[in-house]
This record gives structure tokens, C-alpha cells and sequence, in this order.
């Protein structure tokens, strides 16, 4: 079967929740908020989608990004059905080609995915730091 991998900076979000439902992610994401999924779609500036032949979405990497200094990859995922095909590690290659060679691809990892990344050619990184959801004010 042949994956078809694209630019969709428009997909929608019914799209969206399917690849996200289908994968697993969706335990992790914001997935009854239909307003904060179109927003993270809305605001999201490279969306590369793998849509198998008859035009079904089976992967999704959605990225914020500057297209010249930093690439954070926020969403990757992939329907279980069609994973361990390499269609992931062709959505973070796609990604990386559109983001430009000059960036740095940062994603935070579900925790069972930690042991993936290293495998399709992604580098662990000690020296990031951040503010976990909801932030409280000082």
C-alpha cells in the first residue's frame, strides 16, 4: 500500500482527531476541547500528514516553527494499525526537509515512546527545561 506524504497546513480537525485517536496519542492531548485542538491546528506553521491510498489520514507531525533556527515538533503520531512501517521516521524527514537544515527538531517524548527516537535518528538531549501545563502565576 502506498503512503502519500504532504503538506496540509489546513487539515482539519476531525482529520486530526482520527490520527490522533487511532495512534494512542489522544490519552494526551486536548482531544474534548474542540476549540484548543483547532486553535493548535490554526496556529501550528508546518503540518506534514501520511494519508494511505484512498486519502485517510494514517499519520500526522504538526510543528512550530521559525523555518530557520528551531522546529518544535509538538505531535507525531501514527494509527496503530500502520505503524512499525517507518511512516513516523518519514514524517520527522519531511518535517526536518520543510523546517530547513539550519534548525534544531526538538519534540518531548510520550513515555512510551522514549526508546523510538533514538532509533530513527533523533539525538537525547540533556540540557532542555520547561513549564509543565497549567502555569501558575508568581
Amino acid at each position: 500500500m502506498a503512503i502519500v506524504y504532504a503538506l496540509e497546513n489546513d487539515l482539519c480537525a476531525a482529520d486530526f482527531l482520527a490520527v490522533l485517536d487511532g495512534s494512542g496519542l489522544a490519552e494526551r492531548r486536548p482531544v474534548g476541547d474542540l476549540e484548543r485542538i483547532a486553535k493548535m491546528l490554526k496556529h501550528a506553521d508546518l503540518i506534514v500528514t501520511a494519508r494511505d491510498e484512498a486519502g485517510g489520514i494514517v499519520g500526522v507531525a504538526r510543528s512550530v516553527t521559525d523555518f530557520s533556527f528551531c522546529c518544535y515538533l509538538s505531535d507525531l503520531a501514527v494509527d496503530k494499525a500502520f505503524q512499525g512501517q517507518g511512516i513516523g521516521a518519514r514524517l520527522i524527514k519531511r518535517t526536518r526537509a520543510e523546517a530547513g537544515r539550519e534548525t534544531t527538531l526538538v519534540l518531548l517524548s510520550a513515555p512510551q515512546a522514549m526508546t523510538y527516537y533514538p532509533k530513527v535518528g533523533l539525538d537525547v538531549f540533556d540540557n532542555c527545561f520547561g513549564l509543565k501545563r497549567p502555569w501558575t502565576e508568581d
